[in-house]
């Protein structure tokens, strides 16, 4: 008995024809079906019909990426390095990861060496931007997405899991909100996020080492939407945290909370008084209508030096160190916190830790 084939119609929309043609890119990428009866369907078909290759070369490489991540062995990158603490980078890092083209960019998101023509031109200017209701309305969205993001990675905190997860949630959560990661190749900086552990001061790189028990993490968060960047970041405890991590955690979050409330930088003091240091190249804002006062102390003194990969800043002595930072907005009528949680009466996710 002679074999008859399945009819296949055309899946151009509206069209039901009977259809033999097949899309050439879908046959090597793997993707059944696509069929067409025409090469005028075909084309008329196409702005919808290449998604369906982006969808596939995505998977592919994110399936590649986490056979990476499974199988490759944890190799400490710079071989005789003398580490101030007990913390080593754990790699290979996964690539860098896909933004889709209709999300809006930063300038310096496709540079080759990620160098920020905007910025560039404003170093050296004493120029204040006053921002104008449009302005300021943009802020306010940017912010509460990059807070929507932050408390996403929340969720991820826990013994066991990587920065290198935590990374690819934010980044998914950026994406899926049209933000571009601020920091994805920001200076050639490869990952959607810092994530700093114990004795990392800030711009700690995301990789596959487990977060363990009695660890501190600072999650730094950046999202560029509609032409503005929204910033802010937190300190997590990792499961049971000792009393002096506890301290300094505390001590950290109250500095910028006082600071903010007092409408003047109130850090320095606080920080001496309870026992730790302020980090002097890291704690001084840049005063403007809208500003981001990070504060950062460290457990220890204040000498700090960068890891080989030219990112992570450590404690010189191994100490621990914590950080917060709010992006506020001051106007004639005071100030306001334009990434302050919205939940919990926005408290910081560490005081529900306790």
């Amino acid at each position: 008995m002679a074999s008859t084939e399945a009819r296949r119609e055309c899946e151009t929309e509206g069209c039901s024809k009977d259809a033999k043609l097949q899309c050439p890119t879908c046959i090597k990428l793997g993707i059944e079906g696509s069929y067409f009866c025409s090469q005028e369907c075909f084309k008329g078909s196409w702005v919808s019909h290449k998604l369906l290759h982006k969808k596939a070369k995505d998977d592919k490489n994110q399936n590649e990426s986490k056979n990476c991540v499974e199988n490759d062995i944890n190799t400490d990158p710079w071989p005789g390095y003398r580490y101030t603490g007990k913390l080593h980078p754990h790699y290979p890092l996964t690539p860098m990861r896909h933004v889709p083209g209709d999300i809006q960019r930063p300038d310096y998101a496709d540079h080759p060496r990620g160098i920020s023509e905007s910025e560039q031109f404003l170093k050296g200017t004493s120029q204040i931007k006053i921002l104008c209701p449009e302005d300021i309305e943009g802020m306010r969205v940017v912010c509460k997405l990059a807070r929507e993001v932050l408390d996403i990675a929340a969720l991820m905190v826990k013994v066991g899991v990587t920065t290198e997860e935590i990374d690819h949630a934010v980044h998914l959560a950026c994406t899926a909100r049209s933000c571009y990661p601020s920091p994805l190749n920001y200076y050639n900086f490869p990952k959607s996020c810092c994530t700093s552990v114990n004795e990392v001061i800030c711009h700690g790189i995301p990789d596959r080492r487990l977060l363990q028990e009695g660890d501190i993490l600072n999650v730094d968060i950046t999202v560029y939407h509609n032409g503005f960047h929204g910033d802010l970041n937190e300190t997590f405890y990792i499961g049971e945290v000792d009393e002096e991590a506890k301290k300094l955690v505390q001590t950290t979050y109250e500095c910028l909370m006082q600071s903010i409330d007092s409408g003047r930088n109130t850090t320095s003091f606080i920080l001496l008084m309870s026992g730790f240091t302020a980090a002097p190249t890291l704690s001084s804002p840049r005063y403007a209508v809208v500003f981001v006062p990070p504060c950062v102390a460290l457990s220890g003194g204040w000498q700090d030096e960068t890891w080989p990969d030219g990112w992570t800043a450590v404690t010189r002595d191994g100490k621990r160190s914590a950080q917060f930072e709010h992006t506020l907005l001051v106007t004639e009528t005071g100030c306001e916190i334009l990434t302050r949680r919205m939940e919990d009466n926005g408290r910081a996710h560490f005081l529900n830790q306790v």
